[in-house]
């Protein structure tokens, strides 16, 4: 019998675990009778009652896995290290809230019984604050416009992946995995699906700006050379206007030396322009700095403080102990 692993990563979503794991087990039930499950919860160190409802959860049920990390590692990490502790034959990771469909889960799994090694879900529309949703859909557009790799428009991470596609993730040793990007450059047999994004079920979203333009900058570093290439390309315009507006300048001066003044507003308004031009490409090239940066003290993805329901045979067969017990070989 097959297993099909699911990994949830939650923060502060103690209005939906409950809920959240008995859909999944209904749909188990319902849809896919003939596979095994785990559902493995990683919580990224939730202030409020998420730790212990999930304790009651796994009390109650051996199959639902909770790992909890020692403090809130982001949202990248903690679902892409959730990924890696999958002991199934494929996992599929979806968000806590319920904006990922859970009846999508069979619809993943019989696609990935026809030879897809990744099955995701894209979203075609979405019932959150359509602002947003304009927003993503230019962000996405202008990633995939200048990236050097394909990227997939309106991929949350929602989706299945193979356990063969899962060991070259844990191959990477990457400290900051963008999921997103990886799945684009490195996956192959891909299917997607479209969906329609729900509402947030209870509580509110954590994703705040920084995460936002935390995410948007890392896809933009990682994927893209636009960005230095643009600093030298407004550099040489600027230097070419610059020697044109110079030499306009000296011929009026010459021509007309008792009558052309020049005066210090042109003076100040280039040296401003400038200036900020400066600013904006240091800027950016310190993004693409601290990515290298962060990339080269290659930190551990999570440090867990505890983990419920995991046997010592589950743990030494995840994906990573497996990396892990080749590399020190």
């Amino acid at each position: 019998m097959k297993t099909i692993s699911i990994v949830i990563p939650t923060y502060n979503e103690e209005g939906n675990v409950e809920p959240l794991s008995e859909a999944l087990i209904d749909e188990f039930g319902t849809h896919l009778p003939e596979y095994d499950y785990e559902i493995i919860f990683i919580d990224n160190d939730s202030t409020d009652n998420t730790r212990f409802l999930l304790r009651k959860i796994c009390e109650k049920n051996s199959k639902i896995k909770a790992i909890f990390n020692a403090k809130n590692f982001g949202p990248f990490n903690s679902p892409y290290y959730g990924l890696l502790q999958a002991t199934g034959d494929c996992a599929i990771l979806l968000c806590a809230d319920f904006q990922d469909p859970i009846e999508m889960v069979h619809q993943f799994v019989h696609e990935w019984e026809r030879g897809n090694k990744i099955v995701i879900g894209q979203k075609t529309s979405s019932k959150e604050s359509k602002i947003m949703y304009f927003f993503r859909s230019c962000y996405y557009k202008l990633i995939k416009r200048y990236s050097s790799v394909e990227q997939i428009e309106h991929f949350t991470g929602f989706g299945l992946y193979d356990h063969d596609f899962l060991k070259i993730l844990a191959e990477l040793r990457d400290p900051t995995p963008f999921l997103r990007g990886l799945v684009a450059e490195l996956g192959y047999n891909i299917k997607i699906i479209p969906y329609q994004q729900q509402k947030r079920r209870t509580g509110k979203s954590h994703y705040r700006f920084y995460s936002l333009y935390d995410a948007a900058m890392l896809s933009f570093t990682s994927y893209t050379k636009i960005g230095l290439r643009l600093a030298t390309f407004v550099g040489i315009f600027c230097a070419g206007l610059s020697i044109i507006v110079a030499t306009v300048y000296l011929i009026l001066k010459l021509l007309y030396w008792d009558r052309f003044t020049a005066g210090m507003a042109p003076v100040l308004i280039g040296m401003f322009l400038l200036g900020a031009i400066q600013l904006i490409f240091i800027g950016l090239m310190g993004e693409y700095i601290l990515s290298i940066n962060i990339r080269l003290m290659n930190r551990p993805l999570v440090i867990e403080e505890e983990r419920l329901n995991f046997s010592e045979k589950s743990m030494g067969g995840s994906i990573k102990s497996c990396i892990e017990k080749e590399f020190r070989q």
